[in-house]
């Protein structure tokens, strides 16, 4: 069991490590990236200014090999005849295939040099194509923006950062529309992406040096104040790289690698100790047997040889029931982890590493048996006067202990990871989530018929409230800074959440008021009004709000309304400063709440009828809020998953060694249980007797287990803004659920010697 668990993080831990290694130029690939300091604090951002594409092409063009842009990966409609699809995909640069390696089954990688043309991956030509040759082939994007199809490219693997990409259309297209042409000289306009192969000759820590000012230097005199510094990320540091703390990289995802690295040393060494001690504890047993071979002239390499051998062969049963194992647990695994983990049957490396691991494995576990046991002397051993001695069970206990501080080091931090979910989970929201729809738009036809859908839905009883919105509610799509307001210091630098929505916005989502009012469509006025969150009225130092004039760009709104803060990105947090305005043009979202005295499914299929009504083109797809909310907490709760899965593993080993050990040191002392019965000790003094000694080794291991538990998870909250504290019942309650477990592990055997008949064990005396 051991094995299966340390193969299985073994598994686990090659995907994390090969993430984004498909790509063959791997090494030579960055994302460019930059900080900025605002108010002394130093923010890093992955999207940057148009402008630098041409001035790095420009000033530093023989650094790289390729330079593409790229926009958000987004959710869009892909039309062919009555046949329609929603997939991800991005706009990106010509040169994008070609820093990417995609695996071109049809077409090559030039494909995007035309801006009418587009990539797209096997499974969507598959979905919209079927078995036809799908170069050449005419599909319409959003129905409206006609393409003709230049590529066709193997799916992205799941262990890759654009796995969700699903087509690639064309830069040029993407830049001439109208509002994005806007960002062609600003400076200041961080909205795209952008991926670099350097050259060949090229250093990835020089190059990056080389570029820090670019934008410092090209940008607007009074934007300099933000200091910014352009760099690199290779693609290398992407997924296990990514956070970063007042500019400098702090780590990301590694520190679960190697966690759960640790976890499975420890979990194959709980197991290794298992066997030490069971091999050791039956010394005596084997002692006549060492000391024939040594007295006709066996020598002890022979004899270390021989324990090894035994080791071995029982480590490479163990490695073949662990295979067995893994093809029972892999599906379950795969699920909790989120990953597509496969037994690599074909790979001679797997094969090579899982002989490596059993001998590793053989060694370890064989180790001191084999030195102890071949260390006997023959003479004392034939002689009937060896006795292991009281010191000879002290490694046994060393083993004992640290088997259990392990195990409760695990259940420790288990029961904090649980406790820190439930916590940001129990933090209140500011908004309802039940009955909460989104509805993401990829088009304007919704938009353009709003009044007359809204008015459908609500006649139809399937939804008590309907608005548009700019983001959704689970995040914040748009941050501006050009914000001022009365007493404002004008060296402060300022960045807000901004949402644009429609009048009924607030009732739809359930705004909690602290002051003022709603938005009212009754009110012409209001277009030039806003609702604050509380963050933003303690971020603009603002005593008496409403009515507070506040500058946006060159507008000039009046609050309206101070709502308490809508928990919208991490839960884990600060909520962000954020100003809500009417918006106008089209919205991104339609929110919507279903009718609580209606049926949900019934009432879903009454909201698709009506937005296939006035959006025909665009397949109908919704999400719950509170499932989208749910899934911030997707990453610690697969980790507190993974580790309880461990925890009870690492017990259950534990457990088995301390009951081996128990069964042992019961059959060493029947002789004197036996005499103890005789002189009237009862069945419950020689429990306790026999159980003293392993509680003493617990509360040992509680001690050292407690402050290092306490040590690593106290780091681990640091990671969160709004976090759990680590109360004193989770140490107390895991030592007595320790205590307990141990008990129950070493009674049976010890009240089954107490209650043995002395007459048995004393009959040959």
């Amino acid at each position: 069991m051991g094995m299966a668990v340390a193969m299985l993080i073994g598994l686990w831990i090659l995907d994390e490590l090969s993430f984004d290694k498909y790509h063959q130029n791997y090494a030579k690939v960055a994302t460019v990236m930059q900080n900025e300091t605002a108010n002394g604090n130093v923010g890093t951002n992955e999207t940057i200014p148009l402008p630098l594409d041409a001035a790095l092409r420009k000033n530093y063009g023989s650094y790289f090999k390729h330079i593409a842009l790229s926009s958000f990966t987004e959710k869009h409609v892909l039309n062919v005849g009555y046949k329609s699809i929603s997939y991800q995909g991005n706009f990106m640069g010509a040169e994008a295939p070609e820093i990417f390696t995609l695996k071109m089954l049809a077409g090559t990688r030039d494909g995007l040099k035309d801006q009418s043309s587009i990539m797209i991956s096997r499974s969507v030509a598959t979905a919209l194509f079927r078995n036809a040759d799908a170069v050449n082939k005419v599909l319409k994007l959003d129905n409206k923006d006609v393409f003709k199809v230049s590529g066709v490219y193997e799916d992205l693997p799941a262990n890759t950062t654009l796995h969700e990409v699903a087509f690639i259309g064309p830069w040029d297209h993407y830049i001439n529309v109208p509002e994005n042409k806007r960002s062609l000289t600003d400076w200041g306009d961080n909205s795209l992406f952008m991926y670099v192969q350097i050259a060949d000759n090229a250093d990835m820590a020089k190059v990056s040096a080389k570029i820090h000012d670019i934008k410092l230097n090209n940008m607007a005199a009074e934007d300099k104040k933000f200091k910014p510094v352009m760099f690199l990320q290779p693609m290398s540091k992407w997924h296990l790289y990514s956070e970063f703390k007042n500019g400098v990289n702090t780590g990301g995802a590694i520190q679960y690698v190697w966690l759960f690295g640790i976890i499975g040393v420890f979990v194959l060494m709980l197991a290794c100790i298992n066997f030490m001690n069971l091999s050791t504890a039956r010394s005596e047993k084997r002692a006549k047997e060492v000391g024939i071979r040594k007295a006709i002239g066996s020598l002890r390499g022979q004899l270390i040889y021989q324990f090894f051998c035994e080791s071995m062969l029982i480590a490479a049963l163990a490695f073949a029931l662990s295979l067995v194992l893994i093809l029972i647990i892999l599906p379950y695994f795969n699920g909790v982890a989120n990953k597509q983990l496969t037994i690599l049957w074909d790979k001679p490396a797997f094969w090579l590493a899982g002989i490596s691991f059993t001998l590793f494995t053989g060694l370890i576990a064989g180790s001191y048996p084999a030195l102890y046991l071949s260390s006997f002397k023959p003479d004392k051993v034939l002689k009937g006067t060896f006795k292991a001695g009281r010191l000879a069970a002290m490694p046994r206990k060393v083993l004992v202990v640290l088997q259990f501080t392990v195990s409760v080091v695990l259940i420790i931090g288990t029961v904090i990871v649980f406790k820190q979910i439930q916590f940001a989970k129990d933090r209140p929201i500011g908004y309802n989530r039940n009955g909460l729809v989104d509805i993401e738009v990829t088009n304007d036809d919704l938009h353009k018929n709003f009044t007359a859908a809204s008015a459908d839905l609500l006649r139809s009883g399937a939804v008590s409230q309907i608005a548009e919105s700019s983001s959704p509610t689970t995040g914040v799509n748009n941050d501006r800074g050009d914000i001022n307001w009365k007493g404002k210091d004008p060296a402060m630098s300022v960045y807000f959440g901004q949402i644009n929505v429609s009048s009924d916005y607030g009732k739809t989502v359930g705004w909690q008021f602290v002051e003022g009012r709603d938005f009212n469509s009754q009110f012409v006025s209001d277009s030039s009004s806003i609702v604050l969150n509380q963050a933003a009225v303690k971020y603009m130092g603002l005593k008496n709000p409403v009515g507070e004039i506040v500058q946006v760009g060159a507008k000039y709104l009046t609050v309206i309304g101070v709502i308490k803060d809508m928990v919208m990105e991490s839960p884990y947090d600060p909520v962000k400063q954020t100003i809500f305005r009417i918006g106008r043009g089209a919205f991104d979202h339609v929110i919507l709440r279903i009718n609580p005295n209606s049926s949900t499914q019934r009432g879903l299929a009454k909201i698709a009828a009506v937005c296939k009504t006035y959006s025909p083109s665009v397949p109908f797809s919704c999400k719950f809020v509170d499932d989208e909310y749910a899934r911030k907490f997707a990453t610690e709760q697969r980790i507190g998953s993974l580790a309880s899965g461990f925890a009870v593993l690492a017990i259950f080993i534990s457990c088995l060694g301390l009951f081996g050990m128990a069964s042992f040191v019961a059959e060493q002392r029947t002789k004197e249980i036996g005499v103890r019965k005789v002189l009237g000790a009862t069945v419950a003094g020689l429990w306790g007797m026999l159980s003293k000694d392993f509680v003493k080794l617990v509360i040992t291991s509680l001690l050292i287990a407690m402050p290092t538990a306490w040590y690593f998870m106290n780091n681990w909250l640091q990671h969160y803004t709004y976090r759990a504290g680590m109360d004193w019942w989770i140490f107390a309650a895991t030592a007595a659920g320790a205590m307990l477990v141990t008990l129950a592990t070493v009674s049976y055997q010890s009240i089954k010697a107490a209650m043995m008949n002395p007459v048995k064990s004393l009959k040959t005396e």
